[in-house]
């Protein structure tokens, strides 16, 4: 166990699925944290892609590979995909939880997908660091607090809107928190150069161009936290839509494009919900290196600015609440930037990089009138890029990024 190891918001959740089921997988993209993470709950580790006597062992007797003390940490399990069947078939022998923890940057082959190891594993998604985790915000308003009744209250935080331009140029990976924002982000553009290069080919192998894929990354730049269609991607790139499509897929299995899915449920409405997805990567530091941006730059266009704060914001609660976060909006207009659940409440969430009190009420009663259509009460949470956090008479609560935490 490293002295080094900077706790993680996941932790909690990896000590949960060790006590449930006999392997947890943790997927996430490159350099988030899963293999630190995993070898913080372990007693034992592999690395099965750099490792020379696994590849023996594969063609030996594979349940080699698994001796150990448990848990036990198979790191880039992928790179040897018939470790999956036999950990399955492991688990299923030794009937006992907290066996093995797999972590891998690219999602599995669909042969693997196929058994699901339903009942014998639990998985996890990790994302780079939180404004919490990495120091930036100082946690103290809960969102298990407020949705168990607690009203935020905490003053202005000290996160100016400087520091939230150079928090989403530098990114959340734990090995860029100790270097400038110069230096994380001449990183961040040599990982783009990494995916476009090497790693957009990892999953199946077939080489692409790098030069498109690259356009493609940079017209989701441009478009993130928006609705934009593959089609107006493969145009703003010059693909064809089926190369578009392919480039997309081949993104997110490696963890680096997560859309936010429409929301899909029935409400009190004749207005049907719309159905596409908003675009986002896995950090929105990525479309800022993609583009090749500057803090001043996000300074001097608030579009754009408010474009990567609203991916922030859900990029937050994806991590903070272990739980889809989905987006709404219906024909007429009336939408929701976000929709997630904690502790079995549904929480409505408008994303305002500013936090006068005007813009504050516009957010309000978006909710409300969405609120208006659904079919069970909901927790309103308006989160802006700065100032108070505190409960409105109205019920709505108001948190500043600087103060966000599980």
């Amino acid at each position: 166990m490293s002295q080094d190891y900077i706790p993680r918001i996941a932790d909690v959740f990896v000590e949960q699925s060790l006590r449930r089921t006999g392997a947890l997988l943790i997927e996430g993209p490159k350099g988030c944290g899963k293999t630190a993470t995993a070898r913080h709950h372990a007693e034992s580790e592999i690395k099965v892609d750099i490792d020379p006597d696994v590849e023996i062992s594969m063609g030996v007797d594979p349940a080699l590979v698994l001796q150990g003390p448990t848990p036990r940490v198979l790191d880039e399990w992928q790179a040897q995909p018939k470790l999956w069947d036999v950990v399955r078939h492991e688990i299923d022998g030794r009937g006992q939880p907290g066996q093995f923890i797999l972590t891998g940057s690219t999602a599995p082959a669909e042969a693997v997908q196929g058994h699901s190891g339903a009942g014998r594993f639990s998985r996890l998604t990790m994302h780079t660091m939180t404004l919490a985790e990495s120091g930036e915000s100082t946690g103290q308003a809960s969102l298990l607090n407020m949705v168990k009744g607690e009203a935020p209250r905490v003053g202005k935080t000290e996160l100016t809107i400087h520091d939230l331009a150079e928090r989403i140029c530098r990114g959340g990976w734990p090995g860029f928190l100790r270097l400038s924002v110069a230096d994380a982000q001449a990183n961040l553009r040599d990982y783009v150069r990494t995916i476009v290069e090497l790693d957009i080919s990892t999953p199946d192998k077939v080489k692409r161009n790098p030069a498109r894929v690259l356009r493609v990354m940079r017209s989701l730049a441009r478009g993130i936290g928006t609705e934009m269609s593959t089609t107006a991607i493969a145009t703003d790139a010059e693909l064809h839509r089926e190369t578009a499509i392919d480039y997309l897929d081949s993104l997110e299995r490696i963890f680096i494009r997560q859309d936010q899915p429409a929301w899909s449920q029935s409400l009190r409405s004749r207005t049907p919900l719309r159905k596409a997805a908003k675009r986002h990567f896995a950090d929105p530091a990525l479309a800022v290196a993609a583009l090749q941006k500057q803090p001043d730059d996000l300074l001097h266009d608030f579009e754009f600015f408010s474009q990567l704060f609203e991916s922030l914001v859900v990029h937050e609660l994806c991590a903070l609440t272990n739980e889809p976060v989905y987006h709404a909006r219906l024909g007429d207009g009336t939408e929701v930037d976000a929709i997630t659940t904690l502790a079995g409440r549904t929480v409505l969430v408008e994303i305002k990089l500013g936090h006068h009190p005007n813009v504050v009420n516009g957010a309000a009663a978006s909710l409300q009138k969405f609120a208006a259509v659904m079919p069970e009460p909901a927790e309103f949470l308006v989160v802006t890029g700065g100032g108070m956090s505190y409960r409105r008479p109205d019920g709505v609560n108001v948190i500043a990024i600087g103060a966000l935490g599980r």
